[in-house]
């Protein structure tokens, strides 16, 4: 099953250098996320990011192993995210090693 996406963003003071979702594609139980970040070596780079449920839950977790200052943006994949039934969106959270969370939510509305 594809969902058909439209990205929301949910209203949030964010970190100057967090690390910013441009673009979620879900398929099946596969997340495609696309991150922009200030990445300058292993000094600051984006480290992460997770999808939550809209309760907050913790779905998945894609940890990112290395900096990316020479591609940006750019998309990483995780499979096996299990979207609860009947949910109507889920929320994607980055993470970068220097400022940890964001603040900031980038809502996927999910439809059939």
């Amino acid at each position: 099953m594809k969902y058909v996406l439209i990205p929301v963003f949910a209203a949030t003071t964010a970190l100057a250098d967090a690390p910013q979702v441009q673009n979620v594609i879900v398929t099946g139980d596969r997340v495609d996320v696309t991150v922009l970040h200030p990445d300058t070596g292993w000094d600051h780079y984006a480290d992460g990011w997770e999808v939550l449920d809209a309760d907050g839950n913790r779905l998945g977790f894609r940890e990112l192993f290395h900096p990316h200052e020479n591609e940006q943006p750019f998309t990483r994949s995780q499979a096996g995210i299990v979207t609860p039934e009947g949910a109507t969106s889920i929320f994607i959270r980055t993470r970068c090693n220097v400022d940890g969370w964001s603040d900031e939510l980038f809502e996927v509305l999910l439809s059939d």
